[in-house]
């Protein structure tokens, strides 16, 4: 070690993370672990062409205290540099004030901007807008020109510096020598930097196999496309100052650049806008005067003295939190929803709120359902509230957020983003392409790994692992798995997210840089809604919801083909119909309560009440369930125990659950009346325990509440039962005012699919994908009600389905099936379909073909389907057409082109019915015809196999074989390892269940399989029938049937 040097005077300026995105394999949290083992006081993050690790690498240096500099590494573009052998330079830039930060986030959004998605660049203009309070270093590398290094000169005077790195390669030493012969000749300062690229040696392989992907290659054919050796990881201080001994001015200049980085993420400097309220009024003022103007509205005139200090109270935190201008622009979104006729309603804690209701942001009255505001906000907390707002999924949706963006400007507003990381079945793909693994082989593994039952268990899984596949013992296989678990967690890319949006007072994209969604029209930060939670942006969440798309479609639907305006804020909330419907677990379709899991516990829970079905959505969640509070409701609201409290001073609170605290709500409501806390203390006791808390902390947590309960005159004993409930309670109780809001959407859907079935079979059909089950189920449920369906048709069907009137009013309208449903026939056939036969119904087939030119592939496929039967009547039907469609000349341009032969002679056979079914899945994925399984009953019944729907009627215990297409198969973390089946057949639904060892024995049989033989015994419970799986046998047949909703 030099004596002029100590290890204090190096700082490693130059770090990438995964989040350079191929070009590092650490997280930015593992590399200042690893600085913090080594002793580094300072370090610094580079990561190309964006900031997208740097919220998390600023926390973890900030907990580890160590001083964390903010760069970024960008690629420069300009003719003036003339084009080299990579077609652009590289620079770091270092952040040394505010406004250098500022400067660089605008830079790498123009960077961003400039180039296609996944690619940036900087021309020198852009350097030369951006400049100032950034530091230039540049990394020594082949293509570094002195032309380059004298306008970075320009652009950064005196604050441009040349990195050489010493990595023990003789390569590098020879770029090293070049770049530094280059310094001299242009008088640039240089310094010492490692080039770092993961945080720990082994850390090689995981950046060796990045490599690979990145140039899609293999590892065996990477050659020169892999670093020389492993030495790019972090070295200790020690180990820097002896590489660099012979230039320790090299060293002094990393701690000189170090000094003049002078940023701290925590001041960025954003600011949520205000609202621009009429008149030039203040925020404050302008949200008082529509609270109450709301309020008089949904209270009908009638505010009670509770609910207008209820509006005092939660106006007067609004304004000492300064939360003004967020109201107002919430309730400005929603209010244009309103305007331009999308449903939209917030849920989730802002239901909490009596402004949220009064200014229509949310449907829920939480004074008459009694719930707690501070639950969404509290004076103690002092944070923002996170407001969600349901919207249709769809365009409806598009349009709200496009109103955001242009009220609030391209650089004002963006979509927050999602980290997309590596997970064990991609994890599995990737890496095996790297090592060319074989496909089938890789498939093999991936599926035998999800039944592993310690997979995370290296030592367990590969023991598991090569029972399964003898393969398991080759090295590639070996290191697959090694690579697999390093690079799990690891970010693969930037994806967006599914409805969060940053607007900002001034440029948004000076606080985070800004880039191009994949979407048209969007764009998205380089940050998740974590970073922006930790670092002060407040993010709007505007979300879709299939749902609403469907229930937006079936009141359109009601008020054209029934005549009936319908308002689901006004729909009877005590209808026998809809209730009856719900009791009964007849709800397929229906938001929220369609799961097995709901519709095993619909029948026993009976609700009656619309606060029943609150209970109902928020009891049967994971939580609940695992916290055994499920049974307990369930008996004491049959009567079968008693109902009881810990201590009488917790009957009001629990007493519309039957004394089983259900809610997040309960807890903060036991903390306020048992132990005497205000409502935010409460809140921040709810958070504390439901997360892992450290144990001096809960331990302090426990005294307060313990303290306030005796001070309220509750005996010991009460209180340790009491803390017991809290403690076991926090860890999974769901929040009432979502299942609130959930409960009201539930029942809107309820009450459309009870009285209007046609129509909200149609709002389904065109808002799928959504629920649970596929479109092939929820037409044949509608069927079994008496709706009449119609197959595709030509001649009939629009893109969407749609509903035709029918002669007989009493028995309501049909459903026709819509071609957007006819596999391989696009959009725009479908338009021409539609614009042709408006100017003249088709005359035949040849008439068809001609005006529509539609491809091969897209007639038959409309001729196996019998959509083309109605033009082309012949005694064959389907057969007989695709033996037409075959022979007819589809060149418009051919002497041959119209010509048509009338015959009903063709040498095939007419399809069977079994065989038109099949067609019909196979093409369209359901159908109007028998179900599949009523074409296999005969030989059903001779093996004495029953019909689903006459199990109902069997006792407990009673033994039975049945079969069925299976349409759901789960295996909830709760079960413990059983899993839950839902088969079908031409009569209904049932539920089965599979214990640990019977569903381990057959599971690659059930995966495999579509339809099913089991054997089992009857659980009647209360009405609600399932039958526990002894057996499990696939049934063959050659056939592509609907798939099932599978472990969601």
């Amino acid at each position: 070690m030099t004596k002029n040097c100590l290890p204090t005077d190096y700082v490693e300026l130059r770090c990438r993370s995964a989040f350079s995105f191929f070009e590092g394999a650490s997280t930015p949290e593992d590399l200042v672990q690893r600085a913090q083992e080594l002793s580094h006081a300072t370090l610094s993050l580079v990561d190309r062409n964006g900031l997208y690790g740097a919220p998390r690498f600023f926390r973890a240096a900030k907990k580890s205290g160590i001083r964390a500099i903010t760069g970024a590494s960008l690629e420069v573009r300009d003719e003036i540099l003339g084009v080299d052998k990579q077609g652009h330079q590289v620079i770091d830039l270092l952040v040394a004030s505010n406004r250098g930060y500022k400067n660089l986030s605008m830079l790498v959004t123009r960077a961003q901007h400039r180039a296609p998605k996944g690619k940036a660049y900087a021309t020198l203009s852009d350097l030369e807008e951006y400049a100032p309070d950034l530091i230039a270093c540049v990394p020594s590398h082949v293509n570094l020109t002195s032309q380059f290094l004298k306008q970075m000169q320009r652009l950064f005077p005196k604050k441009t510096w040349i990195g050489i790195s010493r990595n023990k390669d003789r390569a590098q030493d020879f770029i090293n020598r070049r770049s530094q012969s280059l310094a001299n000749h242009v008088d640039l300062p240089i310094f010492a930097m490692g080039d770092v690229r993961y945080a720990r040696p082994n850390g090689r392989r995981v950046l060796d196999a990045f490599t690979c992907l990145r140039n899609k290659v293999t590892l065996n054919q990477a050659g020169r496309f892999l670093l020389s050796n492993g030495d790019y990881h972090l070295n200790t201080l020690e180990d820097n100052i002896q590489r660099f001994s012979d230039h320790p001015d090299w060293i002094f200049a990393t701690r000189d650049i170090s000094e003049q980085c002078n940023f701290n993420m925590e001041r960025l400097g954003y600011k949520f806008p205000d609202f621009p309220s009429p008149n030039g009024s203040e925020n404050h003022t302008w949200l008082r005067t529509l609270t109450f103007q709301g309020a008089y509205k949904r209270y009908k005139n009638n505010l009670t003295s509770r609910t207008l200090n209820q509006l005092e109270h939660e106006l007067f935190v609004i304004k000492k939190l300064n939360l003004s201008g967020y109201f107002l622009i919430v309730h400005d979104i929603t209010r244009f929803s309103r305007e331009n006729n999308i449903l939209c309603q917030g849920r989730g804690s802002a239901a909490n709120s009596a402004v949220c209701y009064a200014l229509g942001i949310t449907a829920v009255d939480p004074i008459g359902m009694e719930l707690l505001f501070e639950r969404f906000l509290s004076e103690e907390r002092g944070e923002w509230p996170d407001i969600d707002i349901d919207l249709p999924s769809g365009n409806q949706r598009e349009r709200v957020l496009q109103y955001v963006f242009e009220k609030y400007g391209p650089s004002g507003a963006a979509m927050t983003s999602t980290m997309i990381c590596y997970k064990f079945k991609s994890a599995i793909r990737e890496m095996g392409k790297v090592l060319n693994i074989n496909k089938l082989l890789l498939n093999d593994i991936s599926r035998a790994l999800s039944d592993a039952p310690e997979r995370n268990d290296p030592c367990e899984r590969n023991k598991y692992l090569e029972k399964k596949i003898y393969q398991t013992k080759l090295p590639s296989i070996k290191l697959l798995l090694e690579l697999v678990d390093q690079v799990i967690g690891l970010p693969r890319h930037l994806g967006q997210h599914t409805g969060g949006i940053v607007i900002s007072s001034g440029r948004l994209d000076s606080i985070v840089p800004i880039e191009p969604a994949r979407m048209g029209n969007r764009s998205v930060i380089q940050w998740d809604k974590d970073d922006c939670s930790h670092l002060g942006l407040i993010k709007i969440d505007l979300l879709g919801l299939g749902m609403f798309n469907a229930l937006e479609k079936t009141l359109s639907l009601v008020r054209k083909y029934y005549s009936q305006e319908i308002d689901l804020s006004q729909i009877p909330q005590d209808d026998s119909k809809t209730y009856k419907m719900i009791q009964n677990g007849d709800t397929i379709g229906v938001f929220q309560i369609e799961s097995r899991a709901q519709m095993a516990t619909l029948p026993r829970i009976r609700p009656k009440c619309f606060y029943d079905l609150v209970v109902q959505i928020g009891i049967i969640r994971p939580g609940p369930i695992t916290g055994k509070m499920v049974h307990p409701y369930i008996n004491r609201r049959s009567g079968r125990e008693p109902v009881s409290y810990s201590h009488p001073i917790l009957e009001p609170i629990l007493q519309r659950t039957l004394g089983i605290p259900i809610f997040q709500e309960q807890i903060l409501k036991i903390s306020i009346v048992a132990a005497g806390l205000t409502g935010g203390e409460a809140e921040e006791v709810r958070r504390a325990m439901g997360f892992k808390t450290p144990t001096e902390q809960m331990t302090k947590i426990e005294g307060t509440l313990r303290s306030g309960m005796l001070n309220n005159g509750i005996s010991k004993g009460a209180c340790e039962e009491i803390l017991h409930d809290i403690r076991a309670f926090a860890m999974y109780g769901f929040p009432e005012s979502h299942s609130a809001s959930f409960a009201l959407i539930a029942y809107a859907s309820a009450y459309l699919r009870a009285h209007y079935p046609a129509a909200f079979l149609v709002g389904m059909l065109n808002s799928y994908p959504l629920g649970f089950y596929s479109p092939a189920t929820l037409l044949k449920d509608a069927e079994r009600h008496g709706v009449k369906v119609f197959s595709i048709d030509v001649t009939k069907s629009n893109w969407d389905c749609s509903l035709e009137s029918s002669p007989n009013r009493e028995s309501g309208p049909s459903v026709r099936l819509g071609l957007r449903y006819v596999n391989k026939l696009t959009r725009k056939t479908v338009d021409r379909i539609i614009a042709e036969r408006q100017k003249l119904q088709f005359l035949d087939l040849a008439d068809f073909v001609s005006r529509v030119s539609a491809n091969d592939n897209e007639l038959f496929t409309l001729a196996e389907l019998g959509a083309l039967e109605s033009i082309h009547e012949n005694q064959k039907k389907r057969r007989g057409t695709l033996w037409q469609v075959a022979a007819l000349e589809k060149d418009t341009h051919s002497l041959l082109s119209g010509i048509y032969e009338h015959t009903d002679k063709f040498p095939l056979d007419n399809m069977t019915q079994l065989e038109e079914t099949l067609a019909d899945y196979r093409n369209s994925g359901m159908t109007v015809g028998p179900h599949i399984m009523a074409h296999l009953r005969t030989s059903l019944n001779e093996k004495g196999i029953t019909p689903l729907i006459e199990i109902q009627n069997f006792p407990d215990g009673c033994n039975v074989r049945a079969a069925g297409h299976i349409i759901v198969r789960q295996q909830p973390t709760s079960a413990k390892g059983v899993c839950f089946l839902t088969l079908e057949d031409e009569t209904g639904i049932i539920s089965g269940t599979l214990g640990r060892e019977i569903f381990s024995e057959i599971r690659s049989v059930l995966n495999s399989t579509t339809i099913c033989e089991i054997e089992g015994s009857v659980r009647n419970l209360n009405g609600v029938v399932a039958i526990k799986i002894e057996d499990l046998r696939s049934i063959t047949l050659e056939a592509t049937l609907p798939k099932s909703h599978d472990y969601h």
